[in-house]
């Protein structure tokens, strides 16, 4: 069964534009607080609830009211935890034993855009089959419990508290942040309350950019995607180094003391290379846009590697699945299962900055031997529908090209999740072979697509 609505994380999309509409997210609600119940083994007088999370987006308040009374409908109990970051949704689901979490969020996405996705009780994101349920119940009529049998909502006054104080038990407690400078940027979002509260309290002088958020400037030339911000703050303050978050909180971007910058490939070698040193890495799972550069160094930590489809939950079913505690994508998402059940840009860059106080190092120190290999990527339109998977062109193309670039690059061929464009992406020791072949073939695709 395919899915119409969810993605590889919930439902995105433009504000006002189907899906993201009130009327939507008041049958979602409904079609999520049915599924619910559907799967709970509840005691005699139990009810279901859910809590739910937002981001700083104007439109939060909107989608939270429809989704609230969606819920309530189905005779599901809500707890509102109103701006928080998308882990400490997924924390809180757990830490109150709650059936079901919802963030209200687009992440890295501009403030016209929103969604909503969905966490079990686990802590974790909802299974496909779980998903394509809830779809299935939103072709249903929309139905109302009995007033008697109405879910309840009430605010969460501690949820903030709850989750800086599960944030800071994560860091090791014979260490601190006293004497570490930090230029923290959190987006305008989700976690402009909640990380200057949790890297203060561990020491940190703290420099802070994007924490005044209005409605409509989440992830506007600050944040994660856009790391110059962080790094002009380091630059400016002096700082030791920079933390840029997005603007649900759980992807990070990292900034050393001269102005370099810190991906999630880096960031996730930094936290493998200290937890081998201290015999407690058994694996690395990255995704197919994970640098081959990165890829060799892991390996050359004596650690095993393995690839994932891109998006996080396919990283963490990857990991489940070889029982490895570290993943993560060239994005920001990090997840260490050791500390969390899903990515938390708060959390990794803890572990981050854990790693260079025991080794009393700098994260230029400990990427030392981390070599990027020259990547391209170039963005080919295509009609929908175009099955260029089959294409014997293209198959042709791609097959010579990885003949020629043999063990020292690779190419990968993805089709965009929300534009009708083919990314063909090529990487290898040489720029100028990498630039010639990613041309190549995507005059290829132009040509077989036209």
């Amino acid at each position: 069964m395919s899915r119409r609505y969810f993605g590889t994380d919930g439902v995105r999309g433009c504000v006002g534009e189907a899906p993201i509409t009130p009327d939507f997210c008041l049958r979602l609600g409904y079609a999520a607080g049915k599924t619910l119940v559907a799967h709970e083994n509840l005691r005699p007088g139990e009810r279901p609830a859910v809590i739910i999370g937002k981001d700083t987006r104007i439109s939060g308040y909107m989608l939270e009211s429809a989704l609230e009374a969606g819920f309530s409908a189905a005779g599901v109990d809500v707890y509102l935890a109103g701006p928080l970051p998308t882990p400490a949704i997924a924390y809180l689901t757990r830490a109150l034993r709650l059936q079901v979490g919802v963030v209200i969020s687009a992440s890295h996405n501009p403030f016209q855009d929103n969604g909503i996705k969905f966490f079990s009780a686990a802590g974790t994101k909802l299974p496909d089959a779980v998903e394509l349920e809830i779809e299935a119940r939103l072709d249903e009529p929309m139905g109302c419990e009995p007033s008697a049998r109405l879910g309840k909502a009430r605010r969460i006054d501690d949820a903030r508290g709850r989750y800086v104080e599960f944030c800071k038990s994560t860091f090791p407690n014979e260490l601190d942040l006293r004497g570490i400078k930090i230029a923290l940027d959190c987006a305008h979002g989700a976690a402009y309350m909640v990380a200057p509260k949790v890297f203060h309290e561990l020491g940190a002088e703290l420099v802070l950019v994007g924490v005044e958020p209005n409605g409509t400037n989440i992830n506007d030339k600050v944040g994660a995607t856009s790391p110059q911000c962080v790094r002009e703050a380091v630059l400016a303050s002096g700082a030791d180094v920079g933390i840029a978050l997005d603007g649900d909180g759980d992807r990070i971007v990292m900034v050393d003391a001269k102005g370099g910058i810190y991906d999630g490939d880096k960031l996730l070698y930094v936290i493998a290379k200290a937890a081998q040193a201290q015999g407690a890495a058994n694996g690395v799972v990255g995704t197919l846009m994970s640098n081959l550069g990165f890829e060799h160094a892991v390996t050359r930590l004596g650690l095993p590697f393995a690839r994932a489809k891109v998006g996080d939950r396919y990283v963490l079913e990857m990991m489940h699945e070889k029982g490895w505690k570290l993943g993560g994508e060239n994005s920001g998402h990090i997840i260490c299962l050791d500390r969390h059940t899903t990515g938390d840009g708060i959390i990794a860059g803890l572990q981050v900055l854990a790693a260079l106080r025991r080794q009393d190092t700098t994260l230029d120190a400990m990427c030392s031997d981390l070599v990027f290999y020259p990547q391209k990527l170039v963005n080919v339109p295509i009609k929908a529908g175009f099955a260029w998977a089959s294409n014997d062109a293209i198959n042709e193309a791609v097959k010579a090209a990885t003949t020629e670039l043999a063990e020292r690059g690779r190419v990968l061929l993805r089709p965009s999740g929300t534009e009708p464009l083919l990314r063909v992406m090529v990487e290898g020791e040489d720029a100028t072979t990498v630039d010639r072949v990613v041309h190549g073939i995507a005059e290829v695709v132009r040509a077989a697509a036209a």
